[in-house]
């Protein structure tokens, strides 16, 4: 993890990307094929018009993790964070919290006042919520059976500080 760096996502990490989002084992092939849906977008029309941006994490040459966000709509300064992903071979190194932070970064340069990210309550994510809570997301809201019976949405906001989206 010496050479880890952050950069707009290229064709080139599509692979990676489609890999990682089936390795790690949470995500149904119609989220799978989602991915793909941003990915097509964002290479095809750009992130502005789009809405979706995306960040690799690459480690010696290799992507290694991915996030997708972009602006909510009909809002002023709210951004969806849409995915987050760490490959498991580069997962609890540390790589999806310096790629949230770069997500954050990314946010406040583009005047971001809010991040909303959210996920499935369902066991196998539990990992993923306790990231969020780690990363000082808020748990606001909870639909209950949301994504099917017994797969709640779990709803966390990160409020951006001022200084952050000057």
């Amino acid at each position: 993890m010496n050479s880890l760096a952050f950069r707009p996502t290229q064709v080139l990490d599509v692979p990676a990307i489609r890999a990682m989002c089936v390795d790690v084992g949470v995500f149904s092939q119609d989220e799978v094929e989602v991915v793909d849906e941003l990915l097509d977008a964002y290479f095809k029309q750009g992130p502005e018009a789009s809405g979706y941006h995306f960040i690799s994490a690459v480690d010696e040459g290799i992507t290694v993790a991915f996030a997708c966000y972009g602006p909510r709509a009909i809002t002023r300064g709210a951004y969806d964070l849409y995915w987050i992903v760490t490959a498991p071979v580069a997962g609890r190194k540390g790589i999806g919290g310096q790629l949230l932070e770069a997500v954050e970064q990314a946010i406040s340069d583009l005047k971001g006042r809010m991040i909303i990210a959210e996920t499935s309550g369902r066991a196998d994510y539990i990992n993923t919520r306790s990231f969020y809570v780690k990363y000082k997301y808020v748990a606001e809201a909870q639909i209950r059976d949301f994504y099917s019976v017994g797969d709640d949405l779990v709803i966390f906001v990160r409020r951006l500080s001022p200084s952050q989206s000057a």
